[in-house]
């Protein structure tokens, strides 16, 4: 006799107080933040730049990083939320983009930095790497959520990749396995922190910005790659909205290093801030 598959799903609930609810979505999100931001402070004095110019910058992005990941997630899905108008701020509930939210934290920090005359090239340096671990922790709110997943596969798929059974029975989505997606570019992403956590203090290897650049290289290749297996991409045309950006950014950010480093003498990451270059001469 041929049994149905049962698979029970993570509660994607973390803490409930009364009425309240606390998704394992968003702590997930606010740990990933709350990380970043240490080890940018911890760099950031490192390169001369102060502590509260982090926490500052924080206040102002963090709100407009959500906004802006909403937005650019209901502007691409408008077709199912001009009809869902009560869940357009639904943001518990998964459906934000990390290219939005980049955006908006991109935006903010020029005005920030122009405000407090810091240089956004050593500042967007100092916080990519942390950035992009941060992302690689945020894949794993989608997790709880069984979002940004695959293609139909099989058990016996995941069972090569020697995944532990909760990720296994979490990959079962509307009655089949699905690719985990979020996992390829969790790991990813973390793999370009590494990398740039471990060269970004070595001397005459980057200049000013090129960190930054590097991240946007790394990140953007992968992004291109992996959005290619999802199915519940936002799509643009043959192709995802995602993939779309992420060439766009790929050829910008080599495009930016080339003319850089021949059009002006740029200081190197390491020289730190202007006023740690001033005091040097």
């Amino acid at each position: 006799m041929h049994l149905n598959t049962v698979v029970a799903a993570l509660n994607p609930i973390a803490l409930r107080f009364g009425p309240f609810e606390i998704h394992w979505y968003g702590a997930i999100i606010a740990c990933a933040v709350l990380i970043a931001l240490t080890l940018s402070v911890r760099e950031g004095r490192r390169r001369g730049i102060k502590d509260d110019h982090f926490y500052d910058y924080i206040l102002w992005a963090l709100p407009a990083a959500i906004i802006c990941a909403r937005a650019y997630y209901v502007i691409f899905e408008w077709g199912y939320y001009s009809q869902h108008t009560d869940q357009i701020i639904a943001v518990w509930d998964g459906g934000i983009a990390i290219y939005g939210s980049l955006i908006g934290a991109f935006a903010v920090m020029y005005f920030f930095c122009k405000y407090n005359h810091l240089s956004i090239w050593l500042m967007l340096d100092v916080v990519s790497p942390t950035v992009i671990l941060a992302q690689a922790m945020g894949r794993w709110g989608n997790f709880m959520n069984q979002e940004a997943f695959g293609v139909i596969t099989s058990k016996a798929f995941l069972l090569k990749l020697h995944l532990p059974e909760f990720i296994i029975n979490q990959m079962y989505i509307g009655g089949h396995y699905r690719v985990p997606t979020y996992l390829y570019e969790s790991v990813w992403d973390l793999l370009g922190f590494i990398v740039l956590f471990s060269l970004r203090h070595r001397l005459h290897l980057f200049k000013r910005g090129e960190v930054f650049l590097s991240y946007v290289i790394w990140y953007s290749a992968g992004r291109f790659v992996i959005e290619g297996m999802r199915t519940d991409s936002l799509m643009l045309g043959s192709l995802r909205v995602s993939q779309w950006l992420s060439l766009i950014l790929f050829v910008t950010a080599i495009t930016l290093i080339i003319v850089r480093r021949h059009q002006k003498k740029s200081p190197w990451y390491m020289d730190g801030s202007d006023e740690q270059i001033a005091q040097t001469k």
